[in-house]
Protein backbone atom coordinates (compact mmCIF):
# COMPACT_ATOMS: atom_id res chain seq x y z
CA UNK A 1 0.00 0.00 0.00
CA UNK A 2 1.27 3.60 -0.75
CA UNK A 3 -0.90 5.23 2.08
CA UNK A 4 -3.27 7.01 -0.05
CA UNK A 5 -6.51 5.62 -0.62
CA UNK A 6 -9.10 5.88 -3.44
CA UNK A 7 -11.36 8.66 -2.26
CA UNK A 8 -7.62 10.62 -2.07
CA UNK A 9 -7.51 10.12 -5.31
CA UNK A 10 -11.09 10.81 -6.11
CA UNK A 11 -11.46 13.84 -4.15
CA UNK A 12 -8.07 15.07 -6.11
CA UNK A 13 -9.35 14.31 -9.70
CA UNK A 14 -13.03 15.93 -9.11
CA UNK A 15 -14.26 13.87 -11.95
CA UNK A 16 -18.06 14.80 -11.23
CA UNK A 17 -17.61 18.39 -11.15
CA UNK A 18 -14.45 18.24 -13.69
CA UNK A 19 -17.22 16.67 -16.08
CA UNK A 20 -20.91 18.25 -15.22
CA UNK A 21 -21.23 20.74 -17.95
CA UNK A 22 -20.75 17.55 -20.75
CA UNK A 23 -23.27 15.99 -22.11
CA UNK A 24 -23.32 12.20 -20.91
CA UNK A 25 -23.00 9.18 -23.79
CA UNK A 26 -24.33 5.80 -22.78
CA UNK A 27 -23.00 2.39 -24.57
CA UNK A 28 -24.28 -0.80 -24.36
CA UNK A 29 -22.44 -4.14 -25.05
CA UNK A 30 -24.43 -7.52 -23.51
CA UNK A 31 -26.81 -5.16 -21.47
CA UNK A 32 -24.16 -3.51 -19.72
CA UNK A 33 -23.84 -0.02 -20.06
CA UNK A 34 -21.25 2.77 -20.08
CA UNK A 35 -21.71 5.66 -18.97
CA UNK A 36 -18.88 8.30 -20.73
CA UNK A 37 -17.86 11.57 -19.47
CA UNK A 38 -15.21 13.59 -20.76
CA UNK A 39 -13.81 17.29 -20.21
CA UNK A 40 -12.25 17.11 -23.82
CA UNK A 41 -14.83 17.77 -26.52
CA UNK A 42 -12.69 16.88 -28.76
CA UNK A 43 -11.80 13.76 -27.45
CA UNK A 44 -15.90 13.20 -27.20
CA UNK A 45 -15.92 13.45 -30.57
CA UNK A 46 -13.79 10.68 -31.65
CA UNK A 47 -14.87 8.33 -28.60
CA UNK A 48 -18.50 8.57 -31.03
CA UNK A 49 -17.19 8.47 -33.94
CA UNK A 50 -15.16 5.28 -32.93
CA UNK A 51 -18.54 3.51 -30.45
CA UNK A 52 -20.97 4.85 -33.14
CA UNK A 53 -22.27 1.19 -33.20
CA UNK A 54 -22.80 0.59 -29.53
CA UNK A 55 -24.68 4.23 -28.59
CA UNK A 56 -27.76 3.60 -26.87
CA UNK A 57 -30.32 6.14 -25.30
CA UNK A 58 -29.46 7.25 -21.82
CA UNK A 59 -29.80 4.77 -19.18
CA UNK A 60 -28.67 4.08 -15.82
CA UNK A 61 -25.56 2.85 -16.18
CA UNK A 62 -23.96 0.13 -14.72
CA UNK A 63 -20.54 2.18 -14.74
CA UNK A 64 -19.57 5.76 -15.53
CA UNK A 65 -15.84 6.00 -17.11
CA UNK A 66 -14.23 9.76 -16.96
CA UNK A 67 -11.33 10.44 -19.02
CA UNK A 68 -9.85 14.04 -17.71
CA UNK A 69 -7.18 15.83 -19.24
CA UNK A 70 -4.14 16.80 -17.22
CA UNK A 71 -4.14 17.04 -13.57
CA UNK A 72 -1.13 17.25 -10.99
CA UNK A 73 -2.07 14.83 -7.67
CA UNK A 74 -1.26 16.49 -4.32
CA UNK A 75 0.93 13.33 -3.13
CA UNK A 76 3.23 11.21 -4.70
CA UNK A 77 1.79 8.01 -6.28
CA UNK A 78 4.94 5.25 -6.22
CA UNK A 79 4.53 2.93 -9.08
CA UNK A 80 6.09 -0.62 -9.54
CA UNK A 81 6.67 -2.12 -12.66
CA UNK A 82 4.17 -4.50 -14.27
CA UNK A 83 5.70 -7.61 -15.80
CA UNK A 84 5.59 -8.25 -19.35
CA UNK A 85 3.73 -11.29 -20.69
CA UNK A 86 6.64 -13.98 -22.05
CA UNK A 87 8.02 -13.46 -25.34
CA UNK A 88 7.17 -9.01 -25.15
CA UNK A 89 10.29 -6.66 -23.88
CA UNK A 90 10.43 -3.25 -23.00
CA UNK A 91 8.30 -1.33 -19.94
CA UNK A 92 4.34 -1.04 -20.49
CA UNK A 93 2.84 -0.66 -17.53
CA UNK A 94 3.05 0.14 -14.01
CA UNK A 95 1.04 -0.22 -10.71
CA UNK A 96 0.50 1.04 -6.96
CA UNK A 97 -1.99 -0.31 -4.82
CA UNK A 98 -4.30 1.66 -2.81
CA UNK A 99 -6.84 0.49 -0.32
CA UNK A 100 -9.51 -1.50 -2.63
CA UNK A 101 -8.15 0.33 -5.56
CA UNK A 102 -5.00 0.78 -7.98
CA UNK A 103 -3.57 3.37 -9.94
CA UNK A 104 -1.60 2.16 -13.31
CA UNK A 105 0.67 4.12 -15.25
CA UNK A 106 0.86 3.18 -18.64
CA UNK A 107 5.08 4.24 -18.82
CA UNK A 108 4.98 5.02 -22.61
CA UNK A 109 2.23 7.81 -22.99
CA UNK A 110 2.40 9.02 -19.21
CA UNK A 111 -1.60 8.35 -19.13
CA UNK A 112 -2.59 7.07 -15.62
CA UNK A 113 -6.23 5.41 -14.78
CA UNK A 114 -8.00 4.30 -11.27
CA UNK A 115 -9.37 1.44 -11.38
CA UNK A 116 -12.11 0.89 -8.16
CA UNK A 117 -15.75 -0.24 -7.36
CA UNK A 118 -17.31 1.99 -8.89
CA UNK A 119 -14.37 3.96 -9.67
CA UNK A 120 -12.54 4.36 -13.86
CA UNK A 121 -10.90 7.55 -14.23
CA UNK A 122 -8.30 8.23 -16.91
CA UNK A 123 -6.22 11.02 -16.75
CA UNK A 124 -3.18 13.00 -17.63
CA UNK A 125 -2.59 13.07 -21.89
CA UNK A 126 -5.75 11.22 -22.04
CA UNK A 127 -6.78 13.96 -25.89
CA UNK A 128 -3.25 12.67 -27.42
CA UNK A 129 -4.00 9.04 -27.05
CA UNK A 130 -7.61 8.60 -27.64
CA UNK A 131 -6.77 4.74 -28.08
CA UNK A 132 -5.66 4.22 -24.17
CA UNK A 133 -9.07 6.22 -23.38
CA UNK A 134 -10.55 3.24 -25.72
CA UNK A 135 -8.71 0.40 -24.13
CA UNK A 136 -9.75 1.24 -21.05
CA UNK A 137 -13.71 1.40 -21.48
CA UNK A 138 -13.44 -2.04 -22.96
CA UNK A 139 -11.30 -3.20 -19.97
CA UNK A 140 -14.59 -2.27 -17.78
CA UNK A 141 -16.58 -4.08 -20.27
CA UNK A 142 -14.39 -7.71 -20.13
CA UNK A 143 -13.97 -6.69 -16.36
CA UNK A 144 -17.79 -6.92 -15.71
CA UNK A 145 -18.44 -10.42 -17.67
CA UNK A 146 -14.93 -12.27 -16.32
CA UNK A 147 -16.42 -11.04 -12.81
CA UNK A 148 -19.45 -13.23 -14.29
CA UNK A 149 -18.07 -16.10 -15.17
CA UNK A 150 -16.83 -15.73 -18.51
CA UNK A 151 -13.22 -16.58 -20.13
CA UNK A 152 -11.72 -13.97 -21.97
CA UNK A 153 -9.64 -15.98 -25.38
CA UNK A 154 -7.15 -13.97 -27.07
CA UNK A 155 -9.07 -14.25 -30.55
CA UNK A 156 -11.13 -12.61 -33.48
CA UNK A 157 -14.44 -13.62 -34.32
CA UNK A 158 -16.96 -13.82 -36.88
CA UNK A 159 -20.44 -15.43 -37.11
CA UNK A 160 -23.35 -16.19 -39.42
CA UNK A 161 -27.20 -16.72 -38.58
CA UNK A 162 -25.90 -20.54 -37.46
CA UNK A 163 -22.07 -20.58 -36.60
CA UNK A 164 -19.53 -18.58 -35.33
CA UNK A 165 -15.87 -19.07 -35.31
CA UNK A 166 -13.46 -17.43 -33.63
CA UNK A 167 -9.80 -17.57 -34.67
CA UNK A 168 -6.36 -17.61 -32.50
CA UNK A 169 -2.44 -17.98 -32.99
CA UNK A 170 0.35 -15.93 -32.03
CA UNK A 171 0.57 -12.80 -31.68
CA UNK A 172 1.30 -11.65 -35.60
CA UNK A 173 -0.04 -14.79 -36.62
CA UNK A 174 -2.57 -13.45 -39.10
CA UNK A 175 -5.56 -13.90 -37.02
CA UNK A 176 -6.88 -10.50 -38.23
CA UNK A 177 -5.93 -11.23 -42.26
CA UNK A 178 -8.32 -14.55 -42.06
CA UNK A 179 -11.00 -12.19 -40.52
CA UNK A 180 -11.14 -9.90 -42.65
CA UNK A 181 -11.07 -12.27 -45.54
CA UNK A 182 -14.21 -14.88 -43.77
CA UNK A 183 -15.92 -10.74 -43.76
CA UNK A 184 -16.26 -11.68 -47.43
CA UNK A 185 -18.70 -14.77 -46.72
CA UNK A 186 -21.68 -14.04 -47.26
CA UNK A 187 -23.91 -13.59 -44.55
CA UNK A 188 -21.00 -12.67 -42.18
CA UNK A 189 -21.05 -10.46 -39.77
CA UNK A 190 -17.70 -8.88 -37.70
CA UNK A 191 -17.85 -9.92 -33.93
CA UNK A 192 -14.37 -9.36 -32.46
CA UNK A 193 -10.87 -8.83 -33.59
CA UNK A 194 -8.42 -9.62 -30.29
CA UNK A 195 -10.84 -10.30 -27.36
CA UNK A 196 -13.39 -12.88 -27.44
CA UNK A 197 -15.53 -13.42 -23.99
CA UNK A 198 -16.94 -17.10 -23.90
CA UNK A 199 -19.24 -19.18 -21.38
CA UNK A 200 -20.95 -22.28 -21.89
CA UNK A 201 -24.84 -22.27 -21.20
CA UNK A 202 -27.82 -24.66 -21.99
CA UNK A 203 -28.46 -23.66 -25.07
CA UNK A 204 -24.95 -23.19 -26.20
CA UNK A 205 -21.95 -21.94 -26.19
CA UNK A 206 -21.84 -18.33 -25.78
CA UNK A 207 -19.51 -16.08 -27.23
CA UNK A 208 -19.38 -11.62 -26.96
CA UNK A 209 -16.95 -9.59 -28.64
CA UNK A 210 -16.10 -5.86 -27.37
CA UNK A 211 -16.50 -2.71 -29.24
CA UNK A 212 -12.66 -2.80 -30.37
CA UNK A 213 -12.27 -1.96 -33.87
CA UNK A 214 -9.71 -4.05 -35.86
CA UNK A 215 -6.18 -2.46 -35.46
CA UNK A 216 -4.75 -4.02 -38.50
CA UNK A 217 -0.83 -3.89 -40.29
CA UNK A 218 0.01 -2.90 -43.25
CA UNK A 219 1.05 -6.65 -44.31
CA UNK A 220 -3.27 -6.94 -43.88
CA UNK A 221 -4.42 -3.96 -45.84
CA UNK A 222 -1.34 -4.46 -49.26
CA UNK A 223 -3.08 -8.54 -49.10
CA UNK A 224 -6.75 -7.06 -49.25
CA UNK A 225 -8.08 -5.45 -52.18
CA UNK A 226 -11.28 -4.22 -49.86
CA UNK A 227 -8.81 -2.23 -47.77
CA UNK A 228 -7.07 -0.01 -50.05
CA UNK A 229 -7.56 3.68 -48.81
CA UNK A 230 -7.04 2.94 -45.25
CA UNK A 231 -3.45 4.25 -45.84
CA UNK A 232 -2.30 7.27 -48.75
CA UNK A 233 -1.49 5.90 -51.60
CA UNK A 234 2.67 7.21 -51.50
CA UNK A 235 2.77 4.94 -48.40
CA UNK A 236 0.54 1.97 -49.70
CA UNK A 237 3.04 1.96 -52.39
CA UNK A 238 6.10 2.23 -50.51
CA UNK A 239 4.69 -0.88 -48.55
CA UNK A 240 4.31 -2.87 -51.64
CA UNK A 241 8.10 -2.48 -52.55
CA UNK A 242 8.79 -4.13 -49.25
CA UNK A 243 10.32 -8.00 -49.02
CA UNK A 244 7.48 -10.15 -47.73
CA UNK A 245 9.58 -10.72 -44.61
CA UNK A 246 9.99 -6.66 -43.77
CA UNK A 247 6.47 -6.33 -44.32
CA UNK A 248 5.67 -9.35 -41.66
CA UNK A 249 7.53 -7.89 -38.72
CA UNK A 250 6.30 -3.99 -39.43
CA UNK A 251 4.68 -2.95 -36.59
CA UNK A 252 2.88 0.15 -37.79
CA UNK A 253 -0.99 -0.15 -36.73
CA UNK A 254 -4.30 1.29 -38.36
CA UNK A 255 -8.05 1.49 -37.39
CA UNK A 256 -10.44 -0.34 -39.47
CA UNK A 257 -13.92 1.11 -39.11
CA UNK A 258 -16.26 -2.16 -40.18
CA UNK A 259 -19.62 -0.02 -41.43
CA UNK A 260 -16.82 1.98 -43.51
CA UNK A 261 -15.66 -0.75 -45.73
CA UNK A 262 -18.42 -3.19 -45.24
CA UNK A 263 -21.14 -1.72 -45.05
CA UNK A 264 -24.13 -1.02 -42.21
CA UNK A 265 -25.25 -4.06 -40.46
CA UNK A 266 -22.06 -6.13 -40.52
CA UNK A 267 -21.66 -6.14 -36.64
CA UNK A 268 -22.93 -8.17 -33.89
CA UNK A 269 -21.19 -8.42 -30.73
CA UNK A 270 -23.02 -11.38 -29.63
CA UNK A 271 -22.63 -14.59 -31.03
CA UNK A 272 -22.91 -18.76 -30.29
CA UNK A 273 -19.64 -19.98 -30.84
CA UNK A 274 -19.78 -23.84 -32.60
CA UNK A 275 -15.39 -23.51 -33.97
CA UNK A 276 -12.44 -22.55 -32.94
CA UNK A 277 -9.35 -22.22 -35.49
CA UNK A 278 -5.88 -21.67 -33.64
CA UNK A 279 -3.07 -20.61 -36.17
CA UNK A 280 -0.20 -22.65 -35.50
CA UNK A 281 1.06 -22.23 -39.51
CA UNK A 282 4.51 -21.70 -40.43
CA UNK A 283 6.17 -19.38 -43.00
CA UNK A 284 8.62 -21.67 -43.28
CA UNK A 285 6.53 -24.45 -44.14
CA UNK A 286 6.53 -26.24 -47.48
CA UNK A 287 3.44 -28.06 -46.22
CA UNK A 288 0.04 -27.34 -47.72
CA UNK A 289 -1.85 -25.41 -45.36
CA UNK A 290 -4.11 -27.79 -43.51
CA UNK A 291 -7.20 -27.54 -41.02
CA UNK A 292 -7.80 -30.91 -38.56
CA UNK A 293 -9.90 -31.22 -35.60
CA UNK A 294 -8.23 -31.52 -32.58
CA UNK A 295 -9.24 -31.84 -28.81
CA UNK A 296 -7.80 -29.57 -26.49
CA UNK A 297 -7.52 -31.29 -23.29
CA UNK A 298 -4.78 -32.81 -25.54
CA UNK A 299 -3.07 -29.86 -26.69
CA UNK A 300 -1.98 -27.78 -23.59
CA UNK A 301 0.53 -25.90 -26.37
CA UNK A 302 -2.71 -24.96 -28.09
CA UNK A 303 -4.98 -23.72 -25.34
CA UNK A 304 -1.83 -21.59 -24.18
CA UNK A 305 -2.55 -19.24 -27.30
CA UNK A 306 -6.34 -18.89 -26.62
CA UNK A 307 -5.63 -18.03 -22.70
CA UNK A 308 -5.25 -14.35 -22.12
CA UNK A 309 -4.68 -12.69 -19.02
CA UNK A 310 -6.76 -9.92 -17.29
CA UNK A 311 -4.01 -7.68 -16.66
CA UNK A 312 -3.27 -5.24 -14.42
CA UNK A 313 -6.94 -3.61 -14.38
CA UNK A 314 -8.36 -6.49 -13.26
CA UNK A 315 -10.33 -6.54 -9.68
CA UNK A 316 -12.25 -10.10 -9.09
CA UNK A 317 -15.49 -10.41 -6.91
CA UNK A 318 -13.77 -10.63 -3.73
CA UNK A 319 -11.92 -7.17 -4.70
CA UNK A 320 -9.07 -9.14 -5.01
CA UNK A 321 -6.67 -7.78 -7.91
CA UNK A 322 -4.97 -9.73 -10.86
CA UNK A 323 -1.45 -9.46 -10.18
CA UNK A 324 1.65 -10.60 -12.85
CA UNK A 325 2.06 -13.67 -11.66
CA UNK A 326 -1.46 -14.89 -11.15
CA UNK A 327 -1.71 -18.08 -12.79
CA UNK A 328 -4.52 -18.94 -15.53
CA UNK A 329 -6.93 -21.43 -15.02
CA UNK A 330 -6.49 -24.02 -17.90
CA UNK A 331 -9.53 -25.68 -16.74
CA UNK A 332 -12.15 -22.99 -16.62
CA UNK A 333 -11.37 -22.11 -20.23
CA UNK A 334 -11.30 -26.15 -21.11
CA UNK A 335 -14.89 -26.06 -19.60
CA UNK A 336 -16.48 -22.77 -21.18
CA UNK A 337 -14.91 -24.47 -24.67
CA UNK A 338 -16.26 -28.04 -24.45
CA UNK A 339 -19.26 -27.39 -26.45
CA UNK A 340 -17.45 -26.45 -29.73
CA UNK A 341 -15.27 -27.78 -32.39
CA UNK A 342 -11.26 -26.86 -32.24
CA UNK A 343 -9.18 -27.23 -35.25
CA UNK A 344 -5.61 -26.92 -35.24
CA UNK A 345 -4.28 -24.89 -38.48
CA UNK A 346 -1.04 -26.13 -39.69
CA UNK A 347 1.31 -25.89 -42.56
CA UNK A 348 2.35 -22.83 -44.84
CA UNK A 349 0.93 -19.54 -44.33
CA UNK A 350 -1.84 -19.64 -47.04
CA UNK A 351 -4.76 -17.17 -46.55
CA UNK A 352 -6.66 -17.94 -50.00
CA UNK A 353 -6.69 -22.11 -49.16
CA UNK A 354 -7.92 -20.76 -45.26
CA UNK A 355 -10.64 -18.50 -47.04
CA UNK A 356 -11.50 -21.74 -48.81
CA UNK A 357 -11.98 -23.58 -45.43
CA UNK A 358 -14.24 -20.96 -44.34
CA UNK A 359 -15.98 -20.77 -47.09
CA UNK A 360 -16.93 -24.12 -46.32
CA UNK A 361 -16.89 -24.20 -42.36
CA UNK A 362 -19.58 -20.89 -41.91
CA UNK A 363 -21.80 -22.44 -44.86
CA UNK A 364 -22.89 -25.30 -43.06
CA UNK A 365 -26.17 -24.54 -40.93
Amino acid sequence: MTGVSVQDVVDALGPRKATRDSDPVCLSVGGYVIELRCTSASLLAELLRYFQHVITAPADPDMTVYALGPAELPFTVTYRDWARETGKTGRKDAISELDNGRMILKVRTGVQFLQAPGWAIAFGPTEDYPNQVINFINTQILNHFQRKGWVACHAAAVRTATRGLAISGLSGGGKSTTMLRLMEVAGTQYVTNDRLLVRSSETGTKALGIPKLPRINPGTIVTNARLAGIIDEEREDELRTMEPDELWHLEEKYDLFIDDIYGPGRISHDAFLTDFWVLNWSRDSDAPTNVTKIDLTDRPDLLAAIMKSPGPFFQTVDGSFWTDHTPLDGDAYLTALEGIQTWEVTGQIDFDALFDAGTELLGQS
